[in-house]
């Protein structure tokens, strides 16, 4: 069953108590956690103590929870995103977070950590890339494995990997580990893949562990408020459903964090409407209370 949640790299104006707060005010099921300074720091000191505060907190509040990695600057200060596992320099750092972030989803009780490929650098051709990636996946799987995590793969738009079936190739590469699956960025379906986002789903849905979920236009990298896009909602969630996905479907508005408060509650019901439309049910969190409900 699809389990309504939030990104908190929406959320980064909150404290995330607040934030795990007013999610759970709004009947959100999970939270898709990104390391970063203002939540959950990977790279300060005590993190294992800091982690079971957010545990804690998770407990508290009734979520489930998905690590997210992709982090602006929680690297380089001067470099979005950067290293990446394609970088010149600098590769073994972003390995080296992903291997704390795994880590920090087995401390969680989750079973996921999302990531994602980075930009080609200026001067190295996609091969050289391409090896690059499959090295440092080489890498970090059997770490996965050891902790019981999945690695989520997310095409992104721009990237090296930046389609469906370029995770697929990768996998294949790789010998189609169980521990390497796909997140789907429900927005990105709509912005670069060829076919209507529901088939992309229902061709892949058995890889499918982490949904991220926006509204976007074709040919467009920018995540919009759901409702203001082309994404067929309604369609993705009953591929999903089809598809028997059991995860994080987390709304995913890296740019509108001073409005959260108001897109916390306008992204849950326009989700439920969605899935309302589509005779799917959703996995939420009874407000204020700590029982599950579906719907």
């Amino acid at each position: 069953m699809i389990t309504l949640a939030y990104g908190t790299n929406g959320l980064t104006d909150h404290r995330l108590d607040d934030a795990l707060g007013l999610l759970a005010e709004h009947g959100y099921g999970g939270v898709a956690l990104t390391l970063d300074h203002m939540h959950l720091d990977p790279l300060a000191p005590g993190l294992a103590a800091r982690t079971a505060l957010v545990r804690g907190m998770l407990k508290r509040h009734g979520l489930q929870v998905v690590v997210e990695t992709g982090a602006r600057y929680v690297l380089d200060p001067r470099r979005k995103h950067e290293p990446t596992l394609l970088s010149d320099d600098g590769a073994e750092r972003r390995l080296d977070l992903l291997r704390i972030a795994v880590d920090v989803a087995a401390d969680l009780g989750s079973r996921v950590v999302h990531l994602w490929s980075g930009i080609l650098p200026a001067g190295t051709s996609p091969a050289t890339g391409r090896a690059r990636l499959l090295a440092g996946l080489e890498e970090l799987l059997p770490v996965a494995e050891a902790a019981g995590v999945v690695l989520a793969f997310e095409p992104e738009p721009g990237m090296l990997v930046e389609r469906v079936d370029d995770v697929l190739d990768l996998r294949r590469a790789l010998g189609d580990p169980d521990a390497l699956r796909l997140t789907v960025d429900v927005g990105h379906l709509t912005c670069v893949e060829d076919a209507p986002g529901p088939d992309v789903v229902r061709r892949v849905g058995d890889l499918i562990a982490h949904v991220q979920v926006d509204d976007m236009v074709r040919g467009v990298h920018e995540h919009l408020e759901l409702g203001t896009g082309a994404v067929d909602l309604p369609g993705v969630l009953a591929a999903l459903h089809e598809s028997g996905f059991d995860g994080l479907a987390a709304v995913e508005l890296p740019r509108h964090s001073h409005a959260a408060a108001r897109l916390v509650a306008s992204s849950a019901e326009a989700i439920r409407a969605a899935a309302h439309a589509a005779d799917v049910p959703l996995r939420e969190r009874a407000p204020l209370q700590t029982q599950e409900v579906t719907r």
